[in-house]
């Protein structure tokens, strides 16, 4: 079932996204032909789910401003976490089964499909794309045990880890570099239907193949790092965790666009503007 939340008017809610979707990576956000989403009463991380239920109101997608599906507390990322990044990145991979790199992104970086990522030009001279799996918790939780994370999971999501990369090198840490407002675009909706071990990842920039892996290649697969990260922090419904990018990323300029097509979940755009004018 694909989730999305979306604006229609003055009011924002929840609805379930009808109808077959089509497109290829890098066509923009995938839609057909009667895609349509039907809006939900309550909201799907209450405290009692079975409160939430179909209005009877459905629109055309097109009709609609889809938002970042989720405005999570935090956002925790793993790095370096396909060895193929980690390689490009001039550093020796760690094993399969290690422990992860982790790192936070604030809440205020979450932004939406189609929203702009903005590029703070007058104070970074090299912004990145980093597709990534997003995991979307679903239940406050600590200490889940590996064969118990899929329990804790509502959905799965497409994100671009964005990253000014000179800041990233020159800090020595990646705050700043990975914090900066717009630089965590998710969307276009929530996936709950899938399994996340083998799925295709593609990133384009303006059309062209920039990343392309599949998940099966993380070093840390989700519910590692599920049991991993709620071993140090509890976990809030909403919170999203970033599973790593692979090789292939590289530079956006002003005027990019830049998708992340993940199978089974579908597309997530957004075009790159100057941020400091």
């Amino acid at each position: 079932m694909r989730i999305a939340r979306f604006a229609k008017g003055d009011g924002v809610a929840y609805g379930v996204v009808e109808g077959e979707s089509l497109g290829r990576p890098g066509a923009g956000t995938i839609s057909g032909p009667g895609l349509t989403i039907a809006e939900l009463y309550g909201h799907p991380f209450g405290i009692d789910p079975s409160g939430v239920r179909l209005t009877g109101n459905r629109y055309p997608l097109a009709e609609v401003r889809l938002l970042a599906p989720v405005l999570p507390s935090k956002v925790v990322a793993a790095g370096r976490n396909y060895a193929s990044h980690a390689r490009e990145m001039n550093g020796e991979p760690p094993s399969r089964g290690s422990e992860p790199v982790l790192f936070l992104k604030p809440s205020t970086s979450v932004t939406g499909p189609g929203d702009a990522i903005k590029y703070p030009v007058k104070l970074t001279d090299r912004v990145d794309y980093e597709g990534e799996l997003a995991v979307i918790i679903g239940r406050l939780c600590r200490q889940v045990p590996r064969e118990r994370a899929d329990e804790v999971v509502f959905g799965y999501t497409c994100a671009n880890d964005v990253t000014a990369r000179d800041l990233q090198a020159r800090d020595g840490q990646w705050t700043r570099a990975k914090g900066f407002d717009t630089f965590c675009p998710l969307g276009p909706w929530m996936e709950t239907g899938t399994n996340p071990s083998d799925l295709e990842l593609t990133t384009t920039v303006n059309g062209e193949v920039r990343q392309q892996a599949r998940t099966a290649e993380l070093l840390t697969d989700v519910p590692g790092l599920i049991s991993y990260v709620s071993q140090v922090m509890t976990l809030l419904p909403g919170d999203v965790l970033l599973t790593g990018t692979p090789a292939g990323v590289g530079p956006l300029t002003d005027g990019d666009e830049v998708s992340v097509t993940i199978e089974s979940i579908g597309t997530l755009t957004n075009r790159v503007v100057i941020g400091d004018l």
